[in-house]
């Protein structure tokens, strides 16, 4: 049984069309990963899938349940962490779950037993009866997730869980993110860190310009861009020009990362013969060799059109 059934949904703003007819599933019991650049859709998307909008066209279904002719049915198995943290400043933090249980309609046995929990598991039992006005960010975010999950549901959006976040609440979120997965919940992840997808989900859509460039795990995305593989070398010496690099046979880009140099090339055995060479012919040690593939964030740039110049990330129009 899929949890999410999106078929050629489109959504248009007045003279401005957010998605282009996308479709997509996500399957009962996965971490999926929704990615894109600002304003590719993603937001909308998932306004859609909760019931908080309605498409132009298309339609999609959760747990069976059509979005908008059975709102109510689709939202019961649904639990939303936006991407700002939604908590009233001027109540407790137990208030603040009790508030989103009722919202919920969770008996009130259940949700004294629940709320302890999720207290426990984020963190923030010992600071359950303070005020939330003196929390910080990442315990706010706890809090807003633990919010999201007080009504035990099957299917939970969350939108940028860990934007921006100290150490301790990015490994707990994350930590919490593998402990629903493993009991079956289904999660639906928007994230700008690449990385924590590549780490998470089991499949990754990624969005563009309202259109689905591509769904897959992360791994055999990885696989259709195999021109991204690289060496990276450094030196002891400070000599070392960058530019000499690119003559090498079946390099394509240098780039200098800290003390270490990156070769972008389809042939790393011939790269690491290359520079074997050029150490030794310079009378230079290499002080570490790497190969790598490519990465989650190589194919997103890739697919979404995005560059690297020298001052940030531009898109191209």
């Amino acid at each position: 049984m899929s949890a999410i059934e999106a078929r050629n949904l489109v959504k248009r703003f007045r003279n401005v069309t957010a998605l282009s007819g996308i479709s997509f599933s996500v399957n009962e019991g996965e971490t999926f990963g929704f990615l894109g650049p600002n304003g590719a859709g993603k937001t909308t998307t998932i306004r859609i899938l909760t019931g908080i909008t309605a498409p132009t066209a298309g339609s999609a279904s959760v747990f069976s349940h059509d979005i908008v002719l059975d709102t109510v049915a689709a939202r019961r198995s649904i639990g939303i962490v936006h991407e700002i943290s939604n908590v009233y400043d001027d109540l407790t933090a137990w208030l603040n779950l009790m508030f989103a249980a009722e919202l919920y309609a969770v008996n009130k046995t259940e949700r004294e037993r629940k709320g302890s929990e999720l207290l426990e598991r984020f963190g923030l039992f010992e600071r359950r009866n303070d005020t939330v006005r003196g929390f910080s960010k990442g315990m706010k975010r706890r809090l807003t997730i633990a919010m999201g999950l007080v009504n035990s549901p099957r299917l939970i959006f969350l939108d940028e869980p860990t934007s921006g976040l100290d150490v301790q609440s990015n490994l707990i979120i994350r930590e919490v993110i593998r402990e629903l997965n493993a009991d079956g919940v289904t999660i639906f992840l928007t994230t700008h860190n690449i990385e924590e997808a590549n780490l998470t989900c089991d499949r990754v859509a990624i969005i563009n310009r309202g259109q689905i460039a591509a769904i897959d795990s992360p791994e055999r995305l990885k696989k259709t861009i195999r021109s991204v593989q690289s060496v990276e070398v450094a030196f002891d010496s400070n000599a070392v020009i960058k530019d000499e690099f690119l003559a090498f046979p079946g390099v394509s880009e240098v780039r200098k990362e800290g003390d270490k140099f990156r070769l972008f090339t389809e042939d790393p055995a011939g790269v690491i013969e290359a520079l074997t060479s050029y150490a030794h012919s310079r009378g230079i040690r290499i002080l570490s060799m790497n190969t790598f593939g490519p990465s989650l964030e190589d194919v997103f740039i890739r697919l979404t059109g995005l560059t690297l110049p020298s001052h940030g990330v531009k898109a191209i129009d």
